[in-house]
């Protein structure tokens, strides 16, 4: 659903529960990124998907030309508002009339147009019950107990009840051919006939002098207070006004007095507000206060937790992987003193191997931290560029074929893509760890298989072994720093190689997925996209 941003619980249901169409228009798209249930059932479609899909993209029966379009854009986002009565046409079903309102709505810096439709096929029927009521009202509307008057377009009384002649002083049948604003108090009866010339022009029921004082004028001259209401009715095809007057000068003193007593009521219920305000606000300043340091505590709680217990891996792990190659160091340094005649140089040479193999195990170690550090830096980038896959996979295995173990091979299958464009220092990389551990936690006399498939746009890499497997319990932990396997706890390692590969597949834009059984083996799958690039 498109502008989630712009939906909450109430936005929604004022939106589902109109009965008539409300629609969210796009105005650069030109067409509706939403509209309600009704509305869609209103124009015939099965669904909101079905009018967002339909090619014709107009609610119009004419469809607008381009240039009265734009007026009809530039007009509404101008004033915030437009509206008017149009042909509406049906995905299923007939045309009809409607009223259209546009309102426009800027959302993260795009226009939109929210857009109303009311059908006025009602209204217009509505109008003809109205004619025939006021017929049937005539008969009785005379004994009525409030004066109502009747004028045309023009101003001139047609109709004027009992009441009415009692209200204004006049004998009965005085009023008929009158101008209305006979009855008008003469300061104001210019002002009147522009307001008449008005509501012939927008003729609807208006409730008049509710919220101000409307004066009128008797036969004898003299002025009283009035509440007037205003109504209308087409017959003939004429305009006719009914007015319904009723003296409130007892109401209005009752009122005076009421709102005396209303304003000292609202005086001491503001106070009473102000008091209750300004204490929420200090007790919500509060609260919010003890949320803030709440959340502050826990937070500093977390990573106290977080950094003691990398501490205690960190500790555990260099006690044990720093202790075993500088023990051998030191022992094969010792022994190499023992061997001063020429004859021994043989047992010389392999201490010396012992002493190089132990200090490039520490150096690999330190390497892991670097590289650690580095990544939380954000010092180490993905630099893209074309590299052949069967060449560098080549590159991997040989680099660790040192490590293998006596019977064990590597099995090289490639059936993806020959080039791609990618980083290749980091692959290599990530292929050297995974093929490491695979060596590493592999028996004699297995098999490790690598192995490159994909498609256009998409690389995956295999690594396979027949090793001693991970536990389901420990596969949750596994990407985590310094963490390791409890099954291989006595086996050389730092605990931060898969941390590292995932931190480098992070900057290739690269997933990685682990399968492992215990005393089966494990398989890693590597996907990783790539773009195709020409030479230049």
């Amino acid at each position: 659903m498109p502008l989630d941003f712009y939906r909450n619980p109430l936005t929604d249901i004022l939106f589902e529960q109109t009965s008539s169409f409300v629609g969210l228009y796009d105005v650069q798209a030109a067409w509706f990124t939403r509209v309600n249930t009704a509305g869609y059932r209103q124009l015939g479609y099965p669904s909101a998907q079905a009018l967002y899909d339909d090619p014709v993209r107009t609610l119009l029966l004419h469809r607008l030309s381009p240039a009265e379009w734009e007026q009809l854009r530039d007009e509404t986002l101008a004033a915030g508002h437009y509206e008017r009565e149009v042909e509406i046409r049906r995905h299923v079903g007939t045309p009809f009339w409607g009223y259209m309102e546009l309102t426009s709505l800027a959302l993260e810096g795009k226009d939109y147009f929210l857009v109303r439709l009311t059908d006025t096929g009602r209204l217009h029927e509505a109008e003809r019950n109205l004619a025939q009521s006021v017929r049937r009202f005539e008969a009785v509307f005379t004994h009525a107990t409030i004066g109502i008057i009747v004028a045309t377009r023009q101003g001139n009384i047609v109709l004027a009840n009992e009441k009415s002649h009692q209200l204004f002083g006049y004998p009965a049948g005085a009023l008929a051919e009158q101008s209305i604003e006979v009855l008008v108090p003469d300061a104001v009866r210019g002002r009147h006939e522009h307001l008449r010339a008005s509501f012939n022009a927008h003729p609807a029921v208006r409730a008049m002098g509710s919220n101000r004082a409307l004066l009128a004028r008797r036969r004898d001259g003299s002025v009283f207070p009035v509440e007037i209401s205003l109504s209308y009715f087409h017959l003939d095809e004429e305009l006719y006004v009914v007015a319904y007057v009723v003296d409130i000068s007892a109401k209005q003193e009752a009122e005076l007095a009421l709102q005396a007593e209303r304003q000292r009521v609202d005086r001491l219920n503001a106070e009473l507000e102000q008091k209750v305000a300004d204490r929420t606000h200090a007790l919500m300043t509060t609260l919010a206060q003890l949320e803030r340091r709440s959340e502050e505590l826990a937070q500093a709680l977390a990573a106290e937790q977080e950094l003691g217990e990398l501490k205690s891996r960190f500790v555990a792990m260099a006690s044990h992987e720093f202790r075993t190659p500088l023990t051998a160091v030191l022992t094969s340094a010792t022994l190499v003193e023992k061997y001063p005649a020429a004859e021994q140089q043989p047992q010389r040479l392999r201490h010396l191997d012992r002493i190089r193999a132990s200090v490039k195990h520490l150096t690999d170690i330190l390497e892991e931290f670097l590289s650690v550090g580095k990544i939380e830096e954000g010092k180490i980038e993905a630099h893209p560029a074309q590299l052949a896959v069967p060449a560098l996979l080549r590159e991997a295995v040989a680099e660790v074929q040192g490590l293998r173990k006596p019977g064990q091979h590597i099995e090289l299958s490639t059936d993806g893509p020959e080039t791609v464009w990618l980083d290749a220092s980091l692959l290599r990389k990530v292929l050297v760890n995974l093929l490491s551990n695979a060596l590493k936690y592999s028996a004699e006399n297995t098999t490790v298989r690598l192995s490159a498939t994909g498609r256009p746009g998409r690389l995956t890499l295999l690594v396979q072994d027949q090793g001693v497997g991970i536990s389901a319990e420990d596969q949750e932990h596994l990407f985590q720093r310094f963490y390791r396997a409890r099954n291989v706890a006595n086996t050389p390692g730092t605990g931060l190689g898969l941390y590292i590969i995932t931190k480098y597949l992070e900057l290739m834009g690269g997933t990685i997925a682990l399968h492992s059984e215990l005393n089966v083996g494990t398989t890693v799958t590597l996907t990783i996209p790539y773009e195709n690039h020409s030479a230049d």
